[in-house]
């Protein structure tokens, strides 16, 4: 339907007078916002909250920040993200489960309720610039194509701009990236990897704001595809957490739960969980396991500290920007420890999520790569308590 124009149109210039609609312009008061969400990173995974793992830049914010120390998730990448973004149950906007299965019922179709906005929707509604690098993951895999249809696709829920991988997850070396609402290659560059490669389109987005829209605040969302498997860093990364994990699992827990105590972010007296059922003592395994098995969860360390590698870049550019005063940063994960990770490390999906055997697939594929064992899996996930806890978030507020 046409808008009624406010203005005049008489039968020569002179008679008539034009009008422009009123922009939405920011208060001056809107702070900006980045919201930074780790993929399947246990809530005890960063120093701030007792790891050994190395991670400056989001230490950093908590220690200017809040950090919280109970929030739950549901726990499954697109059902926390649809909840997340929406601010609703995830069964009542339509993402019970993973966007990859449509079960045929009005609370698990793949994709977020068309009539529920969005959290980016709304923003933008309101004067602000919206950017999503990163991972998406909350529309059904057969729109997952170059033709769409692109209705669940980001710049359809809210986003000015994409630069990220649709699925739940993507090789860090060689991704499936999407520019806005096309397919491209990833850059050739030598010793390219996809944490990097976000962290310096999340830059290039709040360069292009504030060169273009230095009035208007933003909301930046960096949903990074680490700590997710496959674990994939630079060799640098990893290596020098093999001698920290030699002391094994069962150590590993208990210093971690130390130092939580001494952080205060649980309670004195916290005493350890039993370990799991299905998880053999440390010693009881051979020297070939457990070299195996401390190699496995020094991928995943290096993965995260590099990680937040990328996450120190971008809260610098804002420093450099003079954007870091105004800008609210929340760090999270959008679950806890994978539990796909079968008894040697090797990939049982189906198994984790459907219920089902896993189907052997020749090493190399993305499907069959490496993830950890069950006896790290309680590490990243509450060591005092039996409930599994994401990240909680971190909010540096200026």
């Amino acid at each position: 339907m046409q808008q009624e124009f406010p203005g005049r149109i008489g039968t020569t210039v002179a008679e008539s007078e034009a009008w422009w609609p009123e922009q939405q312009a920011a208060n001056g008061s809107q702070p900006n916002i980045l919201m930074v969400i780790l993929d399947d990173t246990g809530w005890s995974d960063f120093g701030c909250f007792g790891s050994e793992i190395n991670t400056p830049a989001i230490d950093g914010l908590a220690e200017e920040g809040l950090r919280y120390t109970n929030f739950h998730v549901t726990p499954l990448c697109s059902p926390t993200r649809a909840s997340l973004l929406t601010g609703r149950n995830h069964h009542s906007v339509g993402m019970r489960f993973l966007a990859d299965a449509d079960t045929g019922f009005p609370n698990s179709r793949g994709c977020v309720r068309p009539d529920v906005p969005m959290l980016p929707e709304i923003l933008r509604r309101n004067g602000y610039g919206t950017y999503l690098a990163g991972k998406w993951h909350l529309a059904p895999l057969n729109e997952l194509t170059p033709a769409g249809p692109f209705h669940n696709w980001p710049l359809n829920r809210g986003f000015d701009r994409f630069y990220g991988f649709l699925d739940g997850c993507t090789d860090q070396y060689s991704p499936e990236l999407v520019a806005d609402n096309h397919s491209i290659e990833p850059p050739a560059r030598e010793g390219y990897h996809l944490s990097e490669d976000l962290a310096q389109q999340s830059i290039r987005f709040l360069k292009d704001h504030t060169t273009y829209r230095p009035h208007a605040p933003f909301f930046l969302q960096l949903a990074l595809g680490a700590t997710h498997a496959p674990f994939q860093a630079p060799r640098e990364y990893i290596e020098k957490y093999i001698d920290v994990f030699t002391k094994g699992w069962d150590k590993t827990r208990s210093d971690r739960l130390k130092r939580q105590v001494e952080l205060c972010v649980v309670p004195d007296g916290t005493a350890l969980t039993e370990r799991l059922a299905d998880v053999r003592a440390w010693e009881e395994l051979s020297s070939t396991e457990q070299d195996v098995f401390t190699h496995l969860q020094a991928a995943f360390a290096g993965f995260l500290e590099h990680a937040d590698a990328q996450i120190g870049r971008v809260v610098q550019a804002l420093r450099a920007m003079d954007l870091y005063e105004n800008t609210i940063v929340l760090v999270m994960s959008d679950n806890g420890a994978s539990r796909e990770g079968g008894p040697h490390g090797r990939c049982r999906l189906q198994r984790a999520v459907f219920g089902r055997p896993q189907a052997r697939r020749r090493a190399g594929q993305l499907a069959a790569s490496a993830r950890r064992p069950p006896g790290w899996r309680p590490l990243s996930g509450g060591l005092g308590h039996g409930g599994q806890h994401a990240v909680p978030p971190l909010q540096a507020v200026r």
